[in-house]
């Protein structure tokens, strides 16, 4: 059996752990490409260029905007962030599904170009306050980035009802597991089964 393959949104507040679970996912199933999002913001000192983020300048991304390169971008505090259009229809082509840690703003472009193929999961956290704490474990925010994010947790929350499914992330590995369990039932949906 033959099916369509899609693409998995997992959207989320600020440190709910949405690339943690993304990557997580990739070692689980061989069947998913992880969308690697290209950024302008300064790298950090345990991130790979290319693995966590494609690093580039501000100039060089309007110049892929101008180029029609992105599926979808946006402006977030402060910096650049896109998705590349080549490697989600090369790895579509080759019978991947991908997946894909974007924010609202993208996941409405992405839905947009592919309209029908797409899965939204929201990543709830266990309270606002451990949102807070994660952030401050963190330790590679500012002073300002931090504020700024924590200003902005409860109006990303209500964008939740925009999505197909709610994932707990209280246990990660429990997180995880529910998260695949969503791919592997739109997996068996007949809007996808292609061929028989």
């Amino acid at each position: 059996m033959k099916y369509q393959n899609f693409i998995i949104i997992i959207s989320g507040v600020s440190g709910s752990g949405k690339t943690t679970i993304c990557k997580k996912l990739i070692e689980l199933d061989e069947n998913l490409y992880y969308s690697v999002s290209v950024t302008t913001r300064e790298k950090r000192a345990y991130e790979i260029d290319g693995v966590d983020y494609i690093f580039i300048s501000k100039e060089e991304f309007l110049k892929k905007i101008e180029n029609d390169e992105f599926l979808e971008w946006a402006e977030i505090y402060g910096k650049f962030y896109g998705t590349l259009k080549k490697p989600i229809i090369e790895n579509l082509s080759k019978n991947k599904d991908i997946i894909m840690d974007i924010d609202v703003q993208g996941k409405r472009n992405v839905e947009r170009n592919f309209f029908g193929r797409v899965i939204s999961i929201f990543l709830i956290p266990p309270s606002k306050d451990e949102v807070i704490r994660r952030l401050k474990l963190r330790g590679d925010l500012s002073k300002e980035e931090l504020e700024k994010r924590i200003s902005l947790i409860d109006i990303e929350m209500n964008y939740r009802w925009e999505y197909d499914y709610w994932v707990m992330n209280d246990d990660l590995e429990k997180a995880v597991l529910n998260v695949k369990k969503i791919i592997d039932v739109e997996r068996l949906r007949a809007r996808y089964i292609i061929e028989f």
